[in-house]
């Protein structure tokens, strides 16, 4: 193809890809987005993760508010061992004693959270890390003794359930043109650190912001309505389909099986919520 011809081409497919985002960029230019990725994406290297946050840079760029939500599971589970104890988890949750709850206070506010913060610097991104300790953004309590599916007894140690969270701390970095990175930890009235599921994080967050969106990315490719059927994804559900899904005993696992306790706290924000797996391009 000659030279001319390709440059016209490559107009031509420039400006049908802004005549695609226009609408898009109307509609959510100011807006805040609340992306939640878990601590596997950061996983493999010092580059392990660009991709994702380059993406999140884009939006940024474009003018939407993000606000980016970290895990930190394996980095957690790997530094637990290291101090000499043990992960476990109960039914998918972490159970955090003294020494798992240092580890994950070091994961997340030491390796995830500068490893995020690296990334967005080398794609000349402002990032700013937090964790919901810091100016009392999350107050929490240690959640009480329970029982699992099968009736027995499980305490999860020093893992909290949100009772307030205050975002005014993030609305001062989003003014100042920042991104915000935060950790899911949070703290008592008493002053003790609590270990916080980054979902219900992300959620709270979102709820406080008015976000317009909030984007989970998970390890596996989103809902399934068959857990066993890849094919079986959904690409698109509102509350009442998530509660209609749950009914069938669908929702089980993983973090789709937390979406559910969020449910009745997201009526106030959005009528739908966005699932990807590992294919960032897709959430936006």
């Amino acid at each position: 193809m000659p030279k001319s011809a390709l440059a016209s081409s490559l107009r031509s497919d420039a400006i049908a890809a802004l005549r695609t985002a226009l609408p898009y960029l109307s509609l959510y230019q100011g807006k805040t987005f609340v992306v939640k990725v878990g601590g596997e994406a950061f996983v493999g290297g010092p580059q392990a993760g660009k991709d994702l946050i380059e993406q999140v840079g884009v939006l940024h760029r474009l003018g939407m508010r993000v606000v980016l939500v970290h895990g930190g599971g394996p980095q957690a589970s790997a530094l637990t061992e290291s101090l000499g104890g043990e992960p476990i988890k109960i039914e998918g949750r972490r159970v955090t004693d003294p020494i798992a709850l240092r580890a994950t206070t070091l994961a997340l506010n030491g390796e995830v959270a500068t490893h995020i913060v690296a990334l967005g610097q080398a794609l000349q991104m402002s990032m700013v890390a937090v964790s919901g300790v810091s100016a009392g953004m999350i107050l929490a309590h240690q959640r009480p003794p329970t029982k699992d599916r099968h009736g027995n007894p499980v305490d999860y140690g020093l893992v909290g359930d949100v009772d307030r969270v205050d975002v005014s701390y993030i609305e001062t970095i989003l003014a100042a043109g920042h991104i915000p990175v935060v950790s899911p930890l949070g703290v008592s009235k008493s002053g003790q650190v609590l270990n916080l599921n980054a979902d219900g994080v992300a959620a709270e967050l979102a709820i406080g912001l008015g976000a317009a969106k909030i984007v989970f990315l998970t390890g596996a490719p989103g809902i399934l309505r068959d857990a066993q059927d890849p094919s079986s994804l959904i690409s698109f559900m509102d509350l009442k389909g998530l509660a209609d899904l749950e009914s069938t005993g669908a929702v089980q696992e993983g973090c789709g099986r937390r979406v559910p306790a969020s449910a009745g706290r997201w009526k106030a924000a959005w009528s739908a919520c966005m699932w990807w797996g590992k294919t960032p391009s897709t959430a936006c």
